[in-house]
């Protein structure tokens, strides 16, 4: 079996998989606190695909490949293929968007949380494995399967973990100590998987590694990355201003700030000043009189 590195730049690889985990995260949490306030479907599900694109692509993907730049096999080079790669984006999204929305439409129950959890823990697997069938080296690569399993273990337990976070946590300050657990168990579900794996070189080099080079994938990631965080923040933006402008219902508020829901009209008026008492409108202020003015040039009278 070959020597492998997973820390290859020591601890900068761990703490910004976590550091970037923990902003997913975050943001996520946010945007399901949002999500759980709207008052229609179409603005929960506005909100939950935005958490899905935080939480999957930000708190999930973006941390896994984060920390895979740490890794390294010094005998052999190191490859990724771009396909893949994105197919992995996919899946995270996809996984954690359908637990949401699971969790985020109807009652809140504890058989459809940990059902979602499962759905999207398996997602998260997927999302691992795939991004690590797109890793090419010059041989074969081997899992351990008692850590492969409690990887799975601990991927159905972060995504049941973060799925009742979404649906339970207010305030700032849970949200951001619920992020720290969901970041932290991300975090130790790549690293327990990654500890299951092993390689063995191959002699015949022929056809060997092929796909991008490590540090070449931060130029992509970086693109994609910015895309999302880009588009989620665009998205955001957008509903909190439709939400500023408009009611519970949807439709449209009038006036500046539009607090009364009834605008201020002409006959509002004129009722009012009717149901006025008389003598209880008050006299305007008397005006003193202006001083006259002449055009005739003053004459001095002599004393």
């Amino acid at each position: 079996m070959a020597e492998v590195h997973h820390f290859t730049y020591g601890a900068f690889n761990p703490i910004a998989a976590y550091l970037v985990a923990l902003l997913g995260s975050f943001v996520g949490l946010l945007s399901t606190g949002r999500a759980r306030s709207a008052r229609t479907r179409s603005r929960r599900t506005r909100w939950l695909i935005i958490a899905a694109f935080s939480i999957g692509g930000a708190a999930i993907w973006l941390m896994h490949f984060t920390a895979m730049l740490g890794f390294d096999v010094p005998e052999s080079p190191v490859r990724y293929s771009p396909a893949l790669t994105m197919v992995s984006l996919g899946l995270a999204v996809v996984a954690v968007g359908f637990g949401l929305m699971v969790v985020g439409h109807g009652r809140r129950s504890l058989p459809r949380v940990v059902t979602a959890g499962v759905l999207t823990g398996a997602g998260v697997m997927g999302m691992h494995y795939t991004g690590m069938a797109g890793m090419h080296v010059y041989g074969t690569i081997h899992y351990n399967l008692a850590l492969v399993v409690a990887s799975g273990i601990i991927a159905v337990v972060a995504s049941t973990t973060a799925l009742w976070f979404t649906v339970t946590v207010h305030g700032w300050l849970p949200m951001l100590g619920a992020a720290a657990i969901m970041a932290l168990a991300v975090c130790g579900m790549h690293y327990t998987g990654m500890a299951g794996m092993s390689v063995e070189l191959s002699h015949d080099l022929a056809g060997g590694a092929t796909g991008i080079r490590p540090l070449l994938m931060i130029v992509p990631i970086t693109l994609v990355s910015a895309a999302t965080i880009l588009g989620v923040a665009l998205s955001g933006l957008q509903a909190m201003t439709e939400e500023e402008f408009t009611d519970g219902a949807g439709i449209r508020r009038r006036g500046v700030h539009a607090e009364n829901p009834h605008p201020w009209s002409l006959k509002q008026a004129s009722m009012s000043a009717m149901r006025r008492k008389p003598g209880s409108r008050p006299s305007p202020r008397p005006v003193p009189p202006r001083p006259v003015v002449t055009d005739e040039p003053l004459i001095d009278v002599p004393s």
